[in-house]
This record gives C-alpha cells, sequence and structure tokens, in this order.
C-alpha cells in the first residue's frame, strides 16, 4: 500500500519541535467534552482500574483522548494490509524495521486465531495499531486484559477491556501507585550544568539534591521527592523551551508512546477533564 509506505516516513528533516502547538492539539474542546462524557458513562470500570492497578482515572482517559479522541479515529488500514505493506515492501530512506514488522504481523494473525476473527477485517493505523488505545498486536496479546471477564479481550468495541488493558500496561511498565508523574522545576541557568541534567533524557537519573547541585530550582513538592527525577525539555519553537522533572511515573507514560510531548499531552488532557467533573 503506497499510502502506508509514505506515512510510515519520518517528518522532513529540519521539523522544529513545538509544545505550545502540540499541546494545542490535543487539549482542546473537542476531547475535553469527549473525555468527559466517556469519564461520566465508564466511571465503574475506571474506578475498578485504578483500584487494581493504581493508576489514576485522569491518565487512562488522558491516553484514550490523544490516541483516537475515545473511538472516533481509531484508523481505516485494514490491519492485514498495512502489516504486509510494512513487513515485504518497508520503503527504502529510513531505518529498516522489517524484522519489528513481521513480529507484528505474527501477532495479529496469532491474536486473530485467538479471538476467531477474520484477518480481513480488522482496520487500524498505517502502522497497525488498533483500538481505542492503539496497541500494536503483540501489546494485545502481551498486555491486553479481559477486564470484563466475558471470554474475550475486545479493544474495539469493549471499554473495559480498554480501560483495564491501558492501565494494566502501565502498571507493568513501572507505574507506582499514589505518586506524581512531575513537579515544577526552573532549569540551571548555566548552560552546563543544564546540558549535564539533560544528558540521560526522559530516563529519572537524579535525586532533588543532585538536581540542586546543578542549578535547578525544584518547586516545594519536588524539593522533597524521594527518587530519581528526569529534566525535560520541550521545545517552542524559537520561544524559550518549557522544562519540568519527570518522575518514574512520568518515565511510564513514555513506554506507551517514547515521546515527553505525547506524554505531556496525556497528563494535561486527563487533568483538563478532571477539572471539569468538579
Amino acid at each position: 500500500m503506497p499510502a502506508v509506505q509514505r506515512l510510515i516516513m519520518p517528518p522532513p528533516a529540519g521539523t522544529a519541535k513545538n509544545w505550545a502547538a502540540y499541546r494545542s492539539r490535543f487539549v482542546e474542546p473537542v476531547r475535553i467534552r469527549a473525555g468527559l462524557a466517556f469519564w461520566q458513562e465508564h466511571e465503574r470500570w475506571l474506578q475498578r482500574a485504578e483500584e487494581r492497578f493504581g493508576v489514576p482515572a485522569a491518565i487512562v482517559v488522558g491516553i484514550i483522548g490523544v490516541e483516537t479522541i475515545y473511538g472516533r479515529h481509531t484508523g481505516n488500514f485494514r490491519v492485514l494490509d498495512a502489516l504486509a505493506t510494512l513487513s515485504f515492501d518497508f520503503p527504502t530512506g529510513r531505518r529498516d524495521r522489517t524484522p519489528f514488522f513481521r513480529s507484528e504481523l505474527e501477532a495479529f494473525l496469532q491474536y486473530c486465531q485467538r479471538e476467531g476473527l477474520d484477518p480481513t477485517e480488522p482496520l487500524g493505523s498505517y502502522a497497525g495499531a488498533m483500538g481505542l488505545p492503539q496497541f500494536m498486536p503483540s501489546s494485545i496479546l502481551r498486555y491486553g486484559i479481559d477486564f470484563d471477564e466475558d471470554g474475550h479481550v475486545d479493544l474495539h468495541r469493549n471499554p473495559a477491556d480498554v480501560i483495564g488493558s491501558v492501565a494494566s500496561y502501565l502498571a507493568q511498565f513501572g507505574w507506582e501507585r499514589g505518586r506524581p508523574t512531575h513537579f515544577g522545576v526552573a532549569a540551571p541557568v548555566e548552560v552546563r550544568d543544564r546540558a549535564h541534567l539533560l544528558v540521560p533524557d526522559i530516563v529519572p537519573s537524579f535525586t532533588a539534591a543532585e538536581f540542586a547541585e546543578r542549578g535547578a530550582v525544584l518547586d516545594e513538592p519536588g524539593r522533597g521527592w524521594d527518587g530519581k527525577l528526569a529534566l525535560i525539555e520541550l521545545a517552542n519553537g524559537e520561544a524559550a523551551p518549557t522544562y519540568f522533572a519527570g518522575t518514574g511515573n512520568f518515565y511510564a507514560i513514555t513506554r506507551y508512546n517514547w515521546s515527553s510531548y505525547y506524554a505531556m499531552a496525556v497528563i494535561e488532557l486527563g487533568e483538563a477533564i478532571r477539572r471539569q467533573r468538579r
């Protein structure tokens, strides 16, 4: 499928990242209204997921909202076609990921066999991600759960399974119950100190004391944090970057999508929806 080959290519070189623009795509009225309705309709399952896995409802709702606007945009490509294209006709011009997509094609066929699905029917993204949470087939096999115990893992039509699977995924990637995702911070003024803290990227690697030694000024809750932190930098085009200190829970969200911009959009969308529930 030429469209799949085209869409899998990276953005043009030199495309500047802009957190303010990225945020505006996801923390916006349509998603907030849809998220509020989703939360109200499925509050029972969100509460059960939080009790079982420790992942707050706002985080689960934020992920589903960023991924598909609660099922409005789950993809129109036949998953079989997309994965077959990327398994056997991966485009040149970027790092070859043929082995990854061949393993996903195998996982997709295993999933269809397990659930009794016709492999030509499921639709998804150009990369083969499926359902409200946009799980890749291997993630469905590994992390998808039958949360309402009806005998099937259905991430297309069963919100209970969607909610339980998202919460289960984050828990298995290290989400810590009752812990925050990030703290406010003023980045070090000295370029060398700032660069030192940015080396590990999104991996929490420094204590609050080590932040202070390098000139990073944490907010009051952050100064009392007993775990490791990462200095997260979000570019704003030509404007000054946005900084914050990410915890292990922030890092857990990035295991869903390896992007600090994505993780912060999830957090802020979920929080915006939570505020509307008051």
